[in-house]
């Protein structure tokens, strides 16, 4: 129910000389923000369900309408602030624990806005990508740590089973049920297209989405849904999830409101039923055991997969990536603490983990002293928002990066960060069928092939204006970075010097 303390957060402001009372508001806001007063024939707002999805406002046929944030403010106190007093307001009134979508949105640093990158002048020159080969492909897998050659003098192919992407960025889990069919299908046909892969999150594989499966990564979480033979053979590789950035620690939990029709069969579970990941892998509780389940995955699909682990960026990682790495996984992907999700309790979202900067380059650092870097490929993710941050990644130590909230915004996603409703006004965030047909999948894939597309070309000048012609010349080269407003001990963990040095 509303709480009567808290004063809503937006305001609808409706001009009333462009409105034509022609209802479109209504029909669009799942929220019910929007009514038409038959008695005064006008349209009204209830403004304390608005989200500021922006979902009126952009479909509004005469621009009538806009949506402010409220001036109604708290008096003013430097420790108390408005969010930390509605919250309490929230739990006061429910008794429950906050719930939170997305990504962190607090003011922390953003490491990558604090990097800048070299750029070639005279005696290195730079390379025009539109005129001089420029090689954007990656390979994700164990690789050898020397060329070895047969008696007749040639390469001996001793490569592990390997994901070979286009460009080095790939969708990250969002599974189905926390999204939509229409939402997963734009990301595995984009996929496809592309020459890369996308994630199913672990909520398992619809069987219309089967025929993606050279373009698809399957995760294995601790709940185990829709985990079977049939879907471990459909993928190109095996992620096994142990964490996630928005949530530490945590298990995973998709609200039963959710579980309806083609997902509860999917994930294998009674319809209405509360889809509940716990926290650890009850078969998990040491390197050892992980690598029992490493390779009974790997036996399970005859050694033709790679297999993926990932964890969350928490203060040891650095440690917990060596242990992987020796546990057999090809591929170790890091999730750091800005990452989304479609559900997290707000404490943990907005408290627990590390910046996926500085994980990034823990691990890489950790790696290269052990001797072992080549053991794994690093995939990281948690707020990867452009070209420019996913060529930053590759020069501190990763091989490719996961995006997750670029590609739902690609699709129309506005953060409006109520994904835990189930009410996405977008289509993305539901399993509400007048929603979910609101996102074309034809035009989302689109969309998704533009924005990859079109960061494929700037990272293609990037690499140029370094005087660097390919993704595994720039891995790890944190020559070609320099920081800016951070402190001696940020930049000797990132392995950078400051500008000007």
């Amino acid at each position: 129910m509303a709480d009567l303390f808290i004063y809503p957060e937006f305001e609808v402001v409706r001009n009333k000389d462009r409105c034509i009372a022609c209802r479109v508001c209504e029909r669009q806001c799942s929220n019910g923000v929007h009514s038409y007063d038959e008695e005064c024939g006008v349209m009204v707002s209830d403004e304390a369900r608005c989200v500021d999805c922006q979902r009126c406002v952009s479909l509004c046929p005469t621009r009538a309408l806009k949506i402010v944030k409220s001036d109604c403010t708290f008096r003013e106190n430097a420790n108390w602030q408005a969010d930390t007093i509605k919250e309490i307001y929230k739990q006061a009134n429910s008794g429950g624990v906050l719930l939170s979508s997305m990504g962190n949105p607090k003011p922390l640093p953003v490491y990558w806005d604090r990097i800048l990158i070299n750029a070639s002048q005279v005696t290195n020159p730079s390379i025009d990508p539109l005129r001089e080969p420029m090689e954007t492909r990656v390979f994700l897998g164990k690789k050898p740590r020397a060329i070895e050659r047969g008696e007749d003098g040639k390469l001996k192919d001793n490569l592990t089973p390997q994901l070979e992407l286009s460009m080095p960025v790939m969708f990250s889990a969002m599974s189905y049920g926390s999204i939509s069919y229409n939402a997963h299908k734009s990301l595995a046909e984009a996929a496809s297209r592309l020459g890369i892969y996308y994630n199913t999150g672990e909520g398992g594989l619809h069987e219309d989405f089967y025929v993606y499966g050279p373009n698809t990564v399957v995760q294995v979480a601790s709940g185990r849904f829709g985990v079977h033979a049939d879907y471990l053979d459909a993928g190109a590789a095996i992620e096994i999830k142990m964490g996630q950035g928005a949530k530490p620690g945590i298990g995973g939990h998709l609200p039963g409101t959710k579980i309806v029709g083609d997902v509860s069969r999917t994930r294998m579970i009674p319809e209405g039923s509360d889809a509940i990941s716990p926290a650890p892998h009850h078969d998990i509780y040491s390197i050892e055991d992980l690598r029992q389940l490493v390779y009974s995955l790997k036996e399970a699909t005859q050694y033709k997969k790679p297999v993926i682990v990932k964890v969350a960026a928490v203060h040891n990682i650095a440690a917990i990536a060596s242990g992987i790495a020796r546990s057999g996984a090809d591929i170790i992907a890091i999730d750091g603490f800005r990452g989304g999700t479609g559900a997290a309790p707000t404490r943990i979202r907005d408290n627990v983990g590390i910046p996926i900067e500085l994980a990034l380059a823990a691990c890489d650092t950790r790696l290269r002293e052990e001797g072992i870097r080549n053991d794994v490929s690093l995939v990281v993710g948690g707020s990867i928002r452009s070209a420019s941050d996913v060529v930053k990644a590759i020069a501190l130590g990763a091989d490719a990066c996961y995006i997750a909230t670029a590609a739902l915004l690609a699709l129309g996603c506005h953060l409006c960060r109520t994904c835990q409703t189930g009410l996405c006004n977008w289509g993305i965030a539901t399993q509400r069928p007048e929603l979910v047909k609101r996102l074309n999948p034809e035009l989302g894939a689109e969309r998704l092939y533009n924005l990859m597309t079109a960061w494929r070309h700037e990272i293609m000048e990037l690499l140029g204006g370094m005087g660097i012609n390919s993704i595994e010349t720039l891995r790890g080269n944190r020559l070609m970075l320099r920081g800016v407003n951070m402190t001696e001990k940020e930049l000797e963990i990132l392995g950078i010097s400051h500008a000007g040095e």
